[in-house]
């Protein structure tokens, strides 16, 4: 995948476990992205998601599922405003970086790491106050079940909230995936969600990156959801 500079001037995540890259049909798997993470340097920026820090900044602090969760650094921000958060990634590279990460900032007591695949990882049922799912590029057949197991994780009153590459991005935005088939639209995700949640939000949300050229700007979707 390619890593852009989010506006901050840190590294965005582009795309996270088992998105394709190289040929269309090589899907990354544990080992590669373990090679990607290893290193003592982070490969993304430490700092929060931009949209994460917009759309949870409001909420009520309560129990948070952090869905490909990488290094962490979604994890650590909410444990920071008073999350108790679980934190899943299929890397355990990534996870021990989160580790390192929420212990320098004072947040390992608030978080539960859990190495494990999402493509057959089954969250608690109405469990979670926020459920976070960024990035996760995956062929829709494959991202659909997980999408909808991350939905019947919300608790009652809770949020769900995915950001991935839109597939506009491929044409009109800057870096991401090159491949199609693991790209998706707002329109894709809530009819994934099929119900299960009411939408608050959906649609495509511009993120600019920061390049040796200049400004870019790459073309993300965004859905945020709650249960009643």
């Amino acid at each position: 995948m390619v890593a852009d500079k989010d506006g901050a001037g840190g590294l965005e995540s582009e795309g996270h476990h088992a998105a394709r890259t190289g040929a269309p049909t090589t899907t990354m798997e544990r080992e590669d992205w373990n090679k990607r993470y290893e290193g003592k340097e982070f490969l993304w920026t430490v700092e929060a998601n931009r949209f994460v820090a917009a759309e949870v900044a409001d909420l009520p602090p309560g129990n948070a599922l952090d869905l490909a969760a990488g290094e962490g650094r979604n994890a650590v921000w909410p444990a920071e405003q008073g999350w108790r958060v679980r934190a899943v990634d299929f890397s355990d590279v990534a996870i021990e970086k989160g580790k390192r990460l929420a212990a320098a900032r004072n947040a390992i007591d608030s978080i539960d790491f859990e190495v494990a695949d999402l493509r057959n990882y089954e969250p608690e049922v109405h469990r979670y106050h926020l459920v976070v799912l960024l990035y996760l590029q995956l062929p829709q057949a494959e991202l659909v079940p997980v999408i909808q197991r991350s939905a019947r994780a919300v608790a009652p009153g809770g949020t769900f909230l995915l950001v991935g590459h839109d597939t506009a991005n491929l044409t009109r935005g800057h870096g991401g995936p090159r491949h199609p088939d693991v790209l998706y639209t707002a329109e894709q995700v809530v009819a994934a969600l099929g119900g299960e949640l009411e939408i608050e939000k959906a649609g495509s949300v511009d993120r600019p990156v920061e390049t040796d050229e200049g400004t870019k700007v790459a073309i993300d979707c965004l859905v945020r959801a709650k249960r009643a």
